[in-house]
């Protein structure tokens, strides 16, 4: 196709990447100012009325604006949250958290993991060793018991009431003799993990292996997964954790920012 068609095609493209350019430009107007008319989406825009109403009439059909009643002025619509919604349950914890791990492993030199609730186990899903670290043991992919592991704990802590409620009302496996089984015992450490923002573990599931872990939290600002710092105790002593942990949940408290999460924790 050539000559007069040719031309007519390619101005028609470049008008539909402007209007879907202009479109965008219009919700990001009314993210910036919550309500806005016409008037001034158009004066933004620098374009006539008729254009940006045409516009916000497109977006609101679509269930992406929304116009306020007797108003005359238009907000984000409900479309925008599906958008939003679809984006964050697509986010893979691990690969967002996969810089944050390589960074703290560099600068602990020690083993990071990332680790989720899956059903009474807390499941690792990312792994990185420090240059320092002496264990080889690949922990991806494994369950590990809630009451005996930082990140176990971590997310115990915050779990439902029936998953903790269910932990705490059965017999506590010992894996060590530090392993906490007296289920009054754990409650007081749970609750003491929520009140400081971080929890540990004293050669509690190995003997010789120390760790510290901090929540990790989602846009909603529930806990959807734990960051930990793990080592042998006689490096990663216990005396060390008030030092350890501001780093690790500064690490926890980056992943949540990636995962949507920018308040505070409930």
């Amino acid at each position: 196709m050539s000559g007069p068609q040719a031309e007519n095609g390619e101005r028609n493209a470049v008008a539909a990447v402007q209007s879907v350019d202009r479109a965008l430009s219009v919700l990001e107007i009314l993210a910036a100012h919550g309500e806005v008319g016409v008037t001034e989406v158009a004066a933004e825009l620098g374009v006539h009325k008729s254009t940006a109403f045409r516009l916000v009439a497109v977006l609101e059909s679509r269930g992406f604006v929304e116009q306020l009643a007797d108003r005359g002025k238009y907000r984000l619509g409900f479309g925008v949250v599906r958008l939003a919604g679809a984006a964050a349950a697509q986010l893979d914890i691990a690969q967002e958290g996969r810089r944050i791990c390589e960074a703290l492993a560099a600068d602990l030199e020690e083993t990071v993991n990332i680790a989720i609730l899956d059903s009474d186990r807390a499941v690792n899903v990312s792994q990185v060793r420090g240059p320092a670290a002496l264990s080889t043991h690949n922990w991806v992919g494994q369950g590990t018991p809630l009451h005996a592991t930082s990140s176990g704990k971590v997310l115990l802590a915050h779990a439902p009431d029936a998953v903790c409620k269910g932990v705490l009302s059965r017999e506590l496996q010992r894996f060590t003799p530090a392993t906490i089984t007296d289920p009054e015992e754990l409650r007081r450490h749970l609750d003491r993990i929520v009140e400081r923002g971080w929890g540990s573990t004293v050669e509690e599931y190995e003997v010789g292996l120390n760790a510290v872990a901090a929540p990790v939290r989602d846009a909603d600002g529930d806990v959807v997964a734990a960051l930990s710092v793990s080592g042998p105790s006689f490096r990663m002593d216990s005396a060390d954790f008030p030092r350890l942990a501001p780093r690790v949940v500064s690490g926890a408290d980056e992943l949540s920012r990636r995962l949507g999460f920018f308040g505070r924790p409930r």
